[in-house]
């Protein structure tokens, strides 16, 4: 498609924290914080949390004192309610674009140019207009390329005088924004890059930009060169570009509890590789390699034990049986009795898209990739797709073994009957 001229980043506000707010007003202008899978770390935070100097993934534990002091209010990770909000906002912004690129559960780029308005004037009534339809604030960055919206948004949630709209399309406007940026807040440059850009003394967004692309590229990579170039104004990074099928698929865990038992270990095993699985026919793809690892706390003062065994069909397959009687063999061929497990998953690797997307040419002797077992597993998917009771296999149990009773989880009030929120007059 055609490259916009006006790309608007719409970015959800703390958006988990701002889930739970919406059906709780009451924590409006308090602090509050989401945590991880088992409770385990921050992952969401109201301003108010960060103003105190919480960082985002800190373990809970190790700022115990300061959510008893001012007293945070924590929730359990609740992400059926995530989702379906998320759903409903991306869903809202094609009634200001046809062309919206969904870039994460809270992100999306958008093209203003189809109604050929003022982009700060659309940047406003889109924030508007999500806010009363769906209750979520967001922060908008407005810029020529998916890099310096990106930089926009960064300054309209910096800076609160902004309104949380910020075009930079003025070049004026840009170079002062990028004088004051630090280059470690551009998208897609993390802590060690930034500090050897800090060493050439590269500190600001604005010394990046001004690095010839050439010399980019030949010090460090290809894709730093592009993030340059999209500072400079030039688009290199394809707007509603399709996402590109993934070549490796990983499901694992930590666990909350300790686990010692083989049989409970190859419940948490066969439930990550059904939804291995599961992953790997979205795709429509099929894998000829299958990992599976377990591991103890590296940190225990009892025995550490760490081990990973892989097998190669000979036939690739997405067929859950095989890839579960697979990882069930891989598991008992390096479980090892008198050790206290913390983690385990499984990872599907040797993927090929081609082979699921094309006529499949099946193999005289082979077990695996049938048109009985394709057919099998697309009445599997479309059956949990359709309804909550889902339908599973019986090596996964009925208990999460790996996860602990959610501390305060929130009704699922968009998606279930029985969490719909409660007016009291």
């Amino acid at each position: 498609m055609k490259q916009p001229n006006n790309i608007a980043l719409v970015d959800c506000n703390n958006f988990y924290v701002s889930c739970e707010r919406l059906f709780r007003p009451d924590l409006l202008h308090k602090p509050v914080a989401v945590l991880s899978n088992n409770d385990g770390c921050i992952i969401s935070r109201s301003q108010e949390v960060k103003d105190l100097g919480i960082k985002m993934a800190v373990p809970v534990y190790q700022v115990k004192g300061l959510i008893e002091q001012h007293k945070i209010q924590l929730f359990s990770s609740n992400y059926p309610l995530y989702a379906d909000l998320s759903a409903r906002v991306m869903h809202s912004l094609t009634a200001f674009s046809d062309a919206v690129d969904v870039y994460s559960i809270d992100e999306a780029f958008i093209d203003l140019d189809e109604h050929n308005a003022n982009p700060m004037a659309m940047g406003l009534e889109i924030k508007k207009s999500l806010l009363r339809w769906v209750g979520i604030p967001v922060g908008i960055g407005i810029g020529p390329t998916k890099t310096l919206a990106k930089l926009a948004n960064y300054a309209a949630k910096k800076w609160p005088k902004t309104g949380g709209v910020v075009d930079i399309n003025d070049p004026q406007r840009r170079k002062k924004i990028m004088q004051i940026t630090p280059v470690a807040d551009v998208w897609g440059i993390g802590r060690r890059l930034s500090e050897r850009l800090n060493k050439l003394g590269v500190y600001s967004v604005w010394e990046l930009q001004s690095q010839s692309v050439g010399a980019i590229k030949k010090h460090f990579s290809i894709t730093l060169a592009q993030t340059v170039q999209e500072l400079q104004g030039s688009p290199v990074i394809a707007f509603a570009e399709q996402e590109k099928p993934k070549q490796q698929i990983i499901c694992s865990r930590s666990f909350k509890h300790k686990i010692t038992e083989q049989d409970e270990l190859a419940q948490c095993i066969s439930v990550f590789c059904l939804r291995a699985a599961e992953k790997l026919r979205a795709q429509q793809g099929v894998a000829r390699r299958v990992t599976v690892f377990i591991r103890t706390s590296p940190y225990s003062q009892q025995a550490i034990y760490s081990n990973s065994a892989s097998h190669t069909l000979k036939s690739a397959s997405q067929d859950s049986r095989e890839l579960l009687k697979i990882a069930k063999s891989l598991l008992a061929s390096m479980y090892k009795q008198g050790y206290q497990y913390q983690q385990a998953g499984i990872s599907l690797a040797d993927i090929d898209t081609k082979q699921a997307r094309s006529v499949k040419q099946y193999e005289l002797f082979a077990t695996g990739q049938t048109q009985r077992s394709d057919k099998l597993m697309q009445t599997l998917d479309q059956i949990n797709q359709r309804f909550d009771k889902r339908i599973t296999f019986a090596a996964a149990g009925h208990k999460q073994l790996w996860q602990s009773v959610p501390i305060n989880q929130s009704n699922h009030y968009t998606t279930d009957w029985h969490g719909l929120a409660k007016v009291s007059l």
